[in-house]
């Protein structure tokens, strides 16, 4: 039997901690962690435990514009309008170094998917590429003729995308360091790209209000969604990539089905715009920010069945005049979510075949038995490289922590030989 059923998303959890406007949130990859950054110069580390308190990592000089865990969840990239891009070691302590990374604000930090590489764009119209294990650069991307908003590596790494406030996305390939090129479709600034999981398209969030998704294969344009009343500030692909949710100024999050290309629900949580969105790396939660303050995690729920079961079981019908429109509140006070959409109509399969005799039906407990031990080893095998990644992440910058402060060391000693020098030259004089 085949049954699918979509879930309206819940708000699960509501952090207030920070000062100022919150513009950025990322998880961790085991969901334990999420990570805040805010115009008030802070990092926040929010524990998903219950009872369990958060951090508050200082450092930056001015506002925090971009935060990213690594793929390993081992490491937290930051950039700031201070100039500079940190890296820190997300536990108590709170460790991190910095290097200055752009001339002007710092407006995006990612990393790449083996966590090797880390993209930057900046105010001051580039797009830097740096090594993460001793924070080395390693080239630039300057074609963009006013302030680079946001940059993203492609899945596999060998692509690179920009968006700007010259009004244009660039696709870059990360081998040559040439622009391949440039989407020129917006009307307004591009605040926020992104690629699907697929690695084959991108979507754009535009300040004219608008989402676009592109083939980067044949550099076409796919979809255009005009479902916003205000500028669209950040967007994000579910893992999935059958879903997309978008953050406006309008103070609403909005989650869009790709497959039928229609607007799917519109979350009313936060008071004043909603800066900042961001689902798991498996989907099932999405975190967002606002002007508020505030940082809300959501539970994703309309993602809780298969894929491919809801293609094969669910149909869509829309009512002569469009859409029908169902609002209704939630019990967690003032958030509202309104569906969209569309008369559904559930198609139940059911297969009725032989009885299956003993022997086979012990057959089959055994082959179940030896795929589920197969499936723990895998898990374990994972959970083990897992942490030596990450034991990895953590020595890399420890040592760098170690070369910067023998750096120092240096510079001290040299500066007190030289001195040394000078009393004795005037001595001798």
């Amino acid at each position: 039997m085949a049954f699918a059923c979509l879930e309206d998303p819940t708000l699960e959890r509501n952090f207030k901690g920070h000062r100022d406007a919150i513009t950025s949130v990322d998880f961790s990859l085991n969901k334990k962690q999420l990570v805040s950054g805010s115009m008030d110069s802070c990092l926040m580390i929010w524990s998903m435990k219950p009872q369990t308190r958060a951090y508050r990592f200082v450092g930056h000089k001015d506002a925090v514009t971009c935060v990213q865990f690594s793929p390993s969840g081992h490491l937290i990239a930051s950039g700031s309008r201070d100039k500079t891009v940190r890296l820190w070691v997300p536990s108590v302590k709170g460790e991190s170094t910095a290097f200055k990374a752009h001339t002007a604000t710092v407006r995006s930090v990612h990393f790449s998917n083996d966590g090797q590489s880390l993209v930057t764009a900046s105010d001051d119209k580039t797009v830097k590429v740096w090594a993460v294990h001793r924070q080395k650069f390693l080239f630039s991307l300057s074609q963009h003729i006013n302030w680079v908003r946001c940059a993203k590596f492609s899945p596999d790494g060998r692509l690179i995308v920009s968006s700007s406030d010259d009004k244009t996305v660039k696709l870059w390939d990360k081998a040559s360091r040439e622009c391949i090129h440039s989407f020129c479709e917006h009307g307004g600034f591009v605040p926020h790209v992104d690629f699907h999981p697929s690695g084959t398209c991108i979507a754009a969030a535009g300040t004219d209000n608008t989402v676009k998704v592109w083939d980067v294969r044949m550099n076409r344009l796919l979809q255009h969604y005009q479902v916003h009343s205000a500028s669209v500030n950040c967007l994000s692909f579910h893992s999935s990539g059958n879903y997309l949710i978008t953050a406006s100024n309008d103070s609403t999050l909005k989650i869009l089905d790709l497959l039928e290309g229609r607007l799917l629900y519109t979350l009313h949580g936060h008071q004043g715009p909603a800066t900042c969105v961001s689902f798991s790396r498996t989907g099932d939660l999405f975190a967002s920010g606002g002007f508020d303050e505030q940082v809300m995690v959501w539970k994703t729920n309309f993602d809780a069945v298969d894929y491919g079961d809801v293609l094969k079981t669910r149909k869509y019908s829309m009512n002569v005049n469009g859409s029908l429109s169902n609002e209704r509140s939630m019990d967690s006070g003032n958030i509202n979510i309104q569906k969209s959409g569309v008369y559904r109509q559930e198609k139940l399969e059911m297969d009725f075949g032989e009885v299956p005799d003993k022997q086979e039906t012990q057959t089959a407990e055994s082959v179940r038995k030896q795929q589920e031990q197969i499936q723990i080893d895998e898990t374990s095998l994972a959970s083990t490289l897992q942490h030596i990644v990450g034991q990895l992440d953590v020595l890399t910058q420890t040592v760098s922590i170690l070369e910067q402060r023998l750096t120092l060391t240096e510079d001290k000693l040299k500066e007190c030989l030289e001195n040394q020098q000078k009393i004795a030259q005037s001595k001798s004089s």
